[in-house]
């Protein structure tokens, strides 16, 4: 038995001219998809919306919360709050001034003899006291001069000591007629020429004794010194040293040269011709260091036209040398001072529609927005003229998000006590804010006024 599969015949062409017979697909095509009712597709749309338009209502309330600060006058809910207390006491008044250190006394050391200079008795930058010696010019010449003339007036000092005796002996001749009278007045005059020719050798004398004495030169004041401007070894006239040998300045005590709008200058003529001087505080450059505490000493005579300021010269002990010639400082000057005067943190005054007012805290923790009127300040704290009064509470932090009425809480209860208290404020000032100062601006010229309310 053959178990060889039976080979399948090749298919047989069909005649020409004849289509091919058709063919069927072994397994039966699958039926088209169902597509769903229209109402379903409808259903499933409206939900498919719904459920965005939710997640993006979710999202963006859900930002505008975390991003969105509360405005000044948004309600509901407790704001926290931090808060001072009004004090009571004194605020010193100042003016504030740009102003220039200027030496009391700036000496150009100069020889007045010509000469050789034959030794320095000072170091640069040294300082010292007034009649401390600073050279020496050859003194040799003058010392030879000075005994020529001494040896002349002894010479003409014996002249004369003979003409006085002959004057005697003529005088008693002329009483008893045994000479001329003529002779006696002869001799009178030969006697008052002797005389003069002695006072004109000790004139000499005295000459080449103060020459010799300007061979010494020694410091006029007490200072310190500067840099050298001759060598030794080298001959000085006194034309020949346009900058002398040395500049000699004062610095103990020094003074400060500032300038006041002329606005301010009753204020300060008014306290200074009081018994008490006005006190000057000297600040460095930036304003923020205090150098040295001295008090007004001088006034100008006259306003400056041109700028509309005038002059003032505040002396300084300047001990410490703390105080440079030539160097700007911002200066205070005390003119008055605000006795038993309400005080609060800058922080507290807050501007708006009804002008310059405060936030004061009431007993049921709810703010009420008070009027003030301020005074002059220090860059920390403000005096309040009108509005306040001692011990009500103020808000000082967090005041942007109040309005009339709102509730607070107090976020540090310790700070209450910011407010200060009386007698103890830094110098306040009418035409600037000294906690503040800037020496951009130019001598004369104001740094504000008085703040008021508005």
């Amino acid at each position: 038995m053959n178990d060889q599969p039976t080979p399948l015949a090749p298919p047989v062409a069909p005649p020409p001219g004849r289509p091919l017979p058709e063919t069927r697909p072994p397994f039966p095509p699958a039926p088209p998809a169902e597509r769903p009712p229209r109402r379903h597709r409808v259903l499933y749309l409206i939900l498919g919306l719904v459920l965005i338009a939710g997640a993006a209502t979710w999202a963006i309330t859900h930002n505008k919360e975390k991003t969105t600060p509360a405005g000044r006058f948004a309600s509901g809910g407790t704001m926290p709050v931090g808060t001072a207390t009004v004090a009571q006491g004194d605020m010193p008044i100042t003016l504030s001034a740009l102003g220039t250190v200027t030496p009391l006394a700036t000496i150009t050391v100069q020889t007045q003899i010509s000469g050789q200079l034959i030794e320095i008795g000072f170091q640069e930058g040294q300082i010292v006291q007034k009649g401390d010696f600073l050279a020496q010019i050859d003194p040799r010449p003058y010392q030879v001069a000075l005994e020529t003339d001494q040896a002349q007036l002894a010479k003409d000092q014996a002249s004369l000591n003979g003409a006085e005796v002959d004057l005697k002996r003529y005088t008693t001749l002329a009483a008893q007629k045994s000479i001329a009278t003529q002779t006696r007045d002869d001799q009178v005059a030969t006697v008052a020429q002797d005389r003069a020719q002695v006072m004109l050798d000790q004139s000499n004398i005295d000459t080449q004794k103060l020459n010799l004495a300007y061979c010494r030169i020694t410091s006029p004041v007490t200072g310190r010194v500067g840099l050298r401007q001759v060598d030794q070894g080298n001959y000085v006239t006194p034309t020949s040293l346009a900058n002398g040998i040395v500049v000699v300045t004062q610095l103990s005590p020094i003074s400060v040269i500032f300038t006041v709008p002329e606005d301010n200058l009753p204020q300060v003529m008014k306290q200074f011709g009081g018994s008490a001087p006005l006190q000057a505080t000297a600040y460095d450059r930036a304003g923020l260091t205090k150098i040295d505490t001295g008090q007004l000493s001088t006034i100008d005579n006259q306003i400056d036209t041109t700028t509309g300021t005038v002059k003032m010269r505040a002396t300084f002990d300047n001990k410490a040398n703390t105080l440079f010639p030539n160097q700007f400082v911002n200066i205070q000057l005390l003119v008055d001072t605000l006795k038993n005067t309400e005080i609060v943190p800058d922080a507290a005054i807050q501007r708006g529609a009804p002008g310059t007012f405060v936030y004061v805290v009431k007993p049921d923790n709810t703010v009420s927005a008070v009027p003030v009127t301020l005074g002059p300040d220090d860059g920390q704290k403000v005096a309040v003229t009108k509005g306040l009064s001692k011990g009500q509470v103020v808000v000082i932090d967090g005041a942007d998000r109040l309005k009339d009425g709102a509730k607070v809480t107090i976020s540090e209860p310790g700070a209450s006590g910011q407010g200060g208290s009386g007698g103890t404020n830094p110098p306040a000032s009418t035409n600037g804010q000294p906690g503040q100062r800037q020496h951009g601006q130019g001598q004369g010229q104001g740094q504000g006024h008085q703040r008021s309310s508005q």
